[in-house]
């Protein structure tokens, strides 16, 4: 990336205030919040363990919170641990045992519940089958299943006994699961029959077979058989035998704070897939921490977050988070759209659902079937309504804001990855929002704006975002390959280097633009791609919208846009050009696309994230590089 100084973004539009019984129900008002991240960045350390000693059990008190080694650092140093005490164990003792721990539905409204006492319960006996099997803590677990109870059961039966879980996303190829399976040298895989998406079957077993096939790493395959039992082979062994054959007794394993956790395989620009390793008692009480404050979660509350516990926004806010304060969660198998657009409007409805957390992704495809399939809904339960995944534009966000939370909720926009493991700039619920601006930085995270140098750029200038100093949840290491976790520490010396260009306002409030590489130069001036597509998805025809720069001979770069337009608009000529008057009008000249290609689909990960690099590959006939999280 090449300096950004020169390059002024408008500022963004006038707040947005929540209303007033979201403000008064807040864990943490306005006033609260700025003399609290006050504190916390004059003094993190004080300020993490005054929330340490708070908020989580601990079998042995640390010595020192924080020591940082840089490039390398740890948390709690000397504490023991065990993250599945806090999600289940103090909640039965506190008395929650017959309390809904998660309902599962999927999109033919098939219905599954569980308590903390019979989460509690299945969790222990499958550490004990895995103890069975001699996994010894450190061990990776590979987990290749859907999103139902059963692969909560896996995930926490892992850590109960210091196993480290490895969830491979169920719609992963077979060469995919392979890849991650041998990197990470798995002993065990859990895996699925099947899941369904769109009413259609997909054999989960049958890649996992052909994954296996020859892994030389892999000595227990253990089967979650959803409909009829199968034969299985010498190899395999049944989920539900596994855990109906154990003591039902496992006594929770202490564990050193720095414990790995789980390692979460993410793709990069170039390369395989990074394993990103998460330590045990800086992530659990981050993960406690944001799920609590940002979602202002109370006992009674129904929360659904709809991303999939194969990518970092399940682990943290459908498993651990969620868990770890005692909540009711939701979890739902399927697609958004299927088998009508209103599916998940009717879930909420029928769930009384009261904080919901999901991808701008899903918006806008929401936005393109119109605003008449919500409104068929009740939807008064929601209090909270949170965006994840890529930058929502602010069309998308005042849909949303009218459509789904009716006016009548705080909406709460989040920008974290994979290797922070939690969320890092957000504007609580209590505060005023910034629609387009992610909002201000966590607690304890000191988030800047800065030059390639590291200086700090003036408001409303584009440049990189950084970290300044280590978080608890921060990831720790990828596995097997130091290089590539110290690269986030070197890029510029000192600081976390996100990869992501941002501005700033003068109050503070944060926007991100977009990954560094998907920046556009034309005519030497620098465009985030983010800024030209909401401009784009502006316009009343426009769903969805991703851009990416071409050589060119006079302009460096040329824009070219791929548009999906809102279901029942024709794709002409005429209508090009009025995209284009529209973002000439949003952005300036400098921003309309010398190209618009009308599709019917993007490129993305399963997260939700447009994977722009794919988009280039083909226009310009070169390799796409790692396209194992393509959805499609």
């Amino acid at each position: 990336m090449q300096d950004q100084e020169n390059e002024i973004l408008a500022p963004a539009e006038a707040l947005v205030y929540p209303p007033d019984y979201i403000v008064n129900e807040a864990y943490i008002n306005r006033e609260i919040y700025a003399k609290m991240y006050r504190d916390s960045i004059e003094n993190p350390e004080g300020f993490w363990h005054g929330i340490a000693e708070k908020e989580l059990h601990w079998f042995e008190k640390w010595k020192d919170t924080f020591e940082w080694n840089y490039p390398d650092y740890k948390w709690f140093v000397g504490g023991k641990i065990n993250i599945t005490y806090n999600c289940l164990d103090r909640h039965i003792i506190a008395g929650h045992f017959h309390k809904c721990a998660y309902i599962y539905t999927n999109e033919a409204s098939t219905e599954q519940r569980i308590t903390y006492g019979e989460l509690f319960d299945k969790v222990c006996r499958f550490s004990n089958g895995l103890l069975s099997l001699g996994i010894n803590p450190g061990d990776r677990v590979g987990i290749y299943m859907p999103l139902c109870i059963e692969q909560i059961v896996a995930i926490l039966g892992c850590a109960r006994i210091g196993a480290v879980h490895s969830v491979i996303y169920a719609g992963f190829s077979a060469k995919a699961l392979k890849l991650r399976l041998d990197d990470a040298k798995a002993r065990v895989l859990v895996a699925s029959t099947y899941t369904k998406r769109r009413g259609k079957m997909v054999d989960l077993k049958a890649i996992a077979d052909e994954a296996t096939e020859g892994l030389e790493c892999m000595e227990h395959i253990i089967i979650h058989q959803r409909e009829e039992p199968m034969l299985l082979d010498e190899l395999e062994i049944d989920f539900d035998q596994f855990i109906a054959t154990q003591s039902p007794v496992c006594e929770a394993i202490p564990f050193d704070s720095e414990h790995p956790l789980f390692i979460l395989y993410t793709s990069g620009t170039t390369g395989k897939p990074k394993g990103v390793v998460h330590a045990t008692a800086g992530y659990n009480l981050f993960t406690h921490y944001t799920t609590k404050i940002v979602f202002d979660l109370k006992t009674d509350d129904i929360f659904w977050c709809t991303a999939d516990t194969g990518w970092i926004t399940g682990h943290s806010y459908i498993v651990y988070g969620p868990l770890s304060n005692g909540a009711t969660t939701l979890i739902y198998e399927g697609a958004p759209d299927f088998p009508d657009p209103a599916s998940w409007w009717a879930v909420i409805e029928k769930y009384r659902v009261t904080k919901f957390y999901t991808a701008p992704t899903a918006v806008r495809l929401f936005m393109k079937y119109g605003d008449e399939w919500p409104a068929k809904y009740d939807l008064s339960s929601l209090k909270i309504i949170g965006s994840v995944g890529e930058p929502i534009n602010p069309e998308a966000w005042h849909w949303y804001d009218k459509n789904i939370g009716r006016n009548n909720c705080a909406v709460v926009d989040t920008w974290w990855q994979t290797e922070t493991g939690g969320h890092m700039i957000v504007t609580l619920p209590s505060l005023p929002q910034k629609p387009g601006r992610a909002g201000l930085p966590f607690l304890g995270i000191e988030a800047i704006v800065v030059n390639r140098q590291g200086t700090p750029v003036p408001p409303h200038t584009v440049g990189m975002l950084i970290i300044k100093k280590p978080w608890p949840s921060a990831f720790r290491t990828c596995f097997g390959e130091p290089e590539r976790f110290q690269k986030y520490w070197n890029e510029i010396e000192g600081v976390y280097f996100a990869g992501d260009l941002a501005t700033m306002d003068e109050d503070g409030y944060i926007m991100i633009l977009g990954r560094s590489d998907d920046v556009l130069n034309v005519s030497g001036h620098r465009i985030g791609t983010a800024e030209v597509e909401s401009a784009l998805v502006s316009h009343p025809s426009v769903a969805e919208a991703a851009v990416i720069g071409k050589p060119h001979d006079i302009k460096g770069q040329s824009i070219k846009a791929f548009v999906i337009l809102k279901q029942g608009i024709e794709k002409t000529e005429d209508l090009k050009k009025h995209i284009n008057h529209q973002v000439k009008h949003e952005l300036g000249a400098i921003g309309v696309p010398d190209e618009i290609e009308f599709v019917d689909k993007l490129p993305k990960t399963r997260s939700g994230k447009i994977m722009r690099r794919v988009l280039k590959a083909k226009e310009m006939g070169t390799e796409a590089g790692d396209t194992s999280t393509l959805e499609d």
